[in-house]
Parts: C-alpha cells; structure tokens; sequence
C-alpha cells in the first residue's frame, strides 16, 4: 500500500532501484540521462540502488549523491574480481555472492525500479522485476511499480508480453527520465 508522503520530498523513506549499461561514459547522452535520474530522485526524497559499478549505475549515483541523495550499490566482487570496487559515489555498499543474488537483492530491498539504456544484464533485471511485479499480484500484494524509458524497451517489453501473452501493462513504457520519476511519484504516492 502506498505510503503518504509530504509533496516537498514525495519519495521520502522510498528505495529507487535503476538498472542500466555499464558502459555508457561520462559525457554521452546516456550517462547524462543517468545523472539526470539520480538528481531528480533524491531531489524527490528517494534512495536509489544501483549494482554500484561503472557507466550508468556510475551516472545514477553520481547524480543522486550530488542531489544530496542516499547511494547503495550492490557490488558482486566474486565475479568482477577486475573491477575494484563500488564507483565513487556509492554510500552504502553492498556485496552479493552472484548475479542472481544482486539482482534479487536490488529488487527485494526497492519499492520500484526504473529501467535505462541496457544490454543483456539491464534487460535481465527489467525481466525480473517484471516477473515479480507479475508474482506478487497472485500474492495479493500490489505490484512494484516498474518504469522503462525509451522506445527500445517498449518495442522488447510488446513483443515478449505477445509472444508469451502475459501482462503488459506491469511495465510502463516511458519517454524520457523526467517521465519515468514523475510516473514513479505518481504511482507509489496515489491512494
């Protein structure tokens, strides 16, 4: 059930996770619009949790902890042993034994989750937090809301929803990242 929240801070006491590529660089549109995420979810009173590394999990901290948000990443140093660690904006890390834990942990621990630009591991975690908004709806729970931005993730979520003639409207398709925490205050303040 959604919590009331003040409409200074919307989000206040909420966990935002948001998945996305990490390879996008600083500078590139992507990485812009990862920054761009992160500011306005902490300017929205939101933690976010990313998976803590490089690229847009990278942009979305960088932008939240410049917002004067709360940053968790969940790290997998068993299977990054190259990687040396959290990016430096990371304010709580957190280490996960695998992939599948990671993830399980990032959706488990948010009350929703924005997907951006991605490759196979962004499409995974959009594919599970959609499953599990799916799963919790037979658990009489309301679903996590879950928010894709761009017409890449429309075209994927259509064509696996037809194919496997499942609940589209569990993921919401959006534009941009000003649509997608605008939806997002939306839905997790709505009575």
């Amino acid at each position: 059930m959604p919590q009331r929240h003040n409409s200074a801070l919307p989000l206040h006491g909420r966990v935002v996770a948001v998945f996305g590529a990490s390879a996008a660089l600083p500078g590139e549109a992507d990485y812009q619009a990862g920054e761009a995420c992160g500011a306005a979810l902490a300017r929205a009173g939101a933690a976010v949790v990313t998976g803590g590394y490089a690229g847009l999990m990278e942009a979305v901290s960088k932008g939240a902890a410049q917002a004067g948000g709360h940053v968790i990443g969940v790290t997998v140093p068993g299977t990054f042993v190259s990687r040396p660690g959290a990016n430096p904006f990371v304010k709580q890390e957190m280490m996960a034994p695998s992939l599948t834990e990671r993830i399980h942990t990032l959706i488990e621990m948010s009350d929703a989750s924005i997907a951006l630009n991605g490759s196979l591991g962004t499409l995974t975690e959009l594919i599970v937090a959609w499953n599990v908004a799916y799963v919790e709806r037979f658990c009489e729970n309301d679903p996590k809301p879950v928010f894709a931005v761009g017409q890449r993730w429309d075209t994927i979520v259509t064509s696996l929803a037809n194919d496997l003639q499942t609940d589209r409207g569990l993921v919401t398709n959006v534009p941009d990242v000003a649509a997608a925490v605008e939806g997002l205050i939306d839905a997790l303040t709505s009575p």
